[in-house]
């Protein structure tokens, strides 16, 4: 018999929808394997139990009035970045504890106004400044697959809740691959959407044009249907995309037409060099895509080395930007001060120079690109790494330099602003010492054309299907 946390958020909705299982029953279920299991993974900071078993009886009850919502009274969880009202929201700092903030960030609202639970708050990296998840609150989150490594960053807490099936599905945010990352190291899939699908509103800002907020899933249809949830305007939003017309779900129903994929496996940024697990997993992706039927032309990285300074500058200054109090800052992380103090060393004509290079280089960049309609890279240069790797040398400039020998594809496509996912479709060979780890490709697709890009997600994960895949542990019963 499959079991419930072995059913996607779909299938769950479907079950609630026959009478076959009830909210009360289905949140409950999955608040007992986060008990019996978060902890180990670090996935989460903090749990509602309570919250999320009195909003399933409701969802009960509505459903019994025949008053229900698809996804009504099935379970998600947020990540700790992410206001929620009257739910601590510590965005992974120590320095943040005891905040509970008042109102719910619009995503929130529309998960929530979707039907979906959440069961709590997913861990995250002090501020979500890191491409691997570790904090002084909680400590580090793990891959389910190996958990002597890290989950990856910064979305690492509902990745790996994902992964174990703690929950079906769960929100992430990405402002430099903190999305894709993670579900690279989880095996899972992560979706990145064009910049200005998700608000960011209504206290968030996305000044930056970097960061967004998108699903975490183990299904291409789930991770379109919580961003059907998620993608709608609302007023004031710096630079909106107007609802889509064609729900995402329907696009992850269609079949492509023939597409034109550009593929390059180097990355953009001299001295770095991609593993041979990275490039495994990216050949097959190739020649997968050329057995469906579409084009697939190698070319040479478009991005110029040059954008990785000045996205720096931006990057910082977001740092430098929060309102941390001063007699705070010596009880942040070394990682989080390393970024506030780049940030407190730029200049704001320095800033403005960034932004203005960041936005005319890859305008350069996709018009050179507007003949092809996808581009396919491996999502991560390393495979899933042990959390003191990033750190153990007590520099953070060495830490700096570390997450960029990891992950130095996933950031440009913030910088342009394309929709962009991860998709597990390759695992290593385990060793004697090492157990198979997941290894993610990455399609990225024109910017605002998330429908089509989810058209193609589902003909690969129909040419090879991976959701039946568990991760080893006691997760996995």
């Amino acid at each position: 018999m499959t079991e419930l946390h072995d059913l996607d958020a779909t299938s769950q909705a479907e079950l609630l929808s026959r009478r076959e299982v009830s909210s009360v029953e289905l949140v409950r279920h999955h608040l007992d394997r986060i008990e019996a299991h978060a902890e180990a993974l670090g996935a989460f900071i903090t749990v509602t139990a309570d919250q999320a078993l009195a909003q399933a009886a409701e969802a009960d009850a509505l459903r019994a009035g025949h008053e229900a919502t698809q996804f009504l009274g099935v379970p998600t969880a947020l990540k700790d970045l992410t206001s929620t009202a009257h739910v601590p929201t510590s965005m992974g700092s120590a320095i943040m504890r005891e905040n509970v903030p008042t109102t719910d960030a619009y995503v929130v609202e529309l998960i929530r106004r979707a039907g979906f639970i959440s069961l709590g708050k997913t861990n995250t990296p002090e501020f979500g400044l890191s491409s691997y998840t570790d904090n002084d609150l909680v400590g580090p989150a793990r891959t389910p697959w190996d958990p002597t490594r890290n989950a990856g960053g910064s979305s690492g807490g509902a990745a790996a809740a994902v992964a174990a099936r703690l929950v079906p599905l769960a929100q992430g945010s990405d402002g430099g691959g903190s999305i894709r990352i993670p579900s690279s190291c989880c095996g899972v899939v992560g979706f990145k959407p064009s910049r200005g699908r998700v608000s960011a509103g209504p206290v968030g800002s996305d000044w930056t044009g970097l960061a967004g907020d998108g699903p975490i899933a183990r299904t291409v249809r789930d991770a379109a249907a919580l961003l059907d949830a998620m993608a709608h305007p609302m007023p004031g939003d710096l630079r909106p995309l107007p609802d889509p017309d064609i729900a995402f779900t329907d696009w992850a129903a269609r079949e492509p037409r023939r597409l034109r994929i550009a593929c390059w496996s180097d990355p953009y940024l001299p001295g770095i060099e991609t593993s041979a697990s990275s490039v495994a997993a990216w050949e097959e992706a190739s020649r997968m895509l050329e057995s469906l039927g579409h084009d697939v032309v190698d070319v040479v990285n478009p991005f110029p080395p040059e954008l990785e300074p000045q996205f720096n500058v931006v990057w910082s200054s977001g740092m430098a930007a929060a309102p941390v109090p001063e007699e705070a800052i010596p009880s942040l992380r070394a990682n989080t001060r390393y970024w506030m103090a780049r940030g407190r060393e730029a200049s704001g004509v320095e800033l403005a120079r960034a932004i203005q290079f960041l936005e005319a280089t890859t305008r350069e960049v996709l018009a050179s690109m507007n003949s092809f309609d996808i581009w396919l890279t491996p999502t991560l240069a390393l495979p899933p790494q042990p959390s003191e790797w990033f750190t153990e040398s007590g520099d953070p400039t060495e830490d700096h330099r570390r997450e960029l020998l990891f992950t130095p594809f996933t950031a440009v496509y913030n910088m342009a602003g394309v929709p962009a996912a991860s998709l597990p479709l390759h695992w290593t060979e385990a060793t004697p010492d090492t157990p198979s780890l997941p290894v993610g490709v990455m399609l990225a697709g024109r910017p605002g054309e998330d429908g089509p890009l989810f058209s193609l997600l589902s003909q690969v994960e129909e040419a090879a299907p991976w959701a039946d895949r568990r991760p080893p542990g006691p997760w996995t019963s």
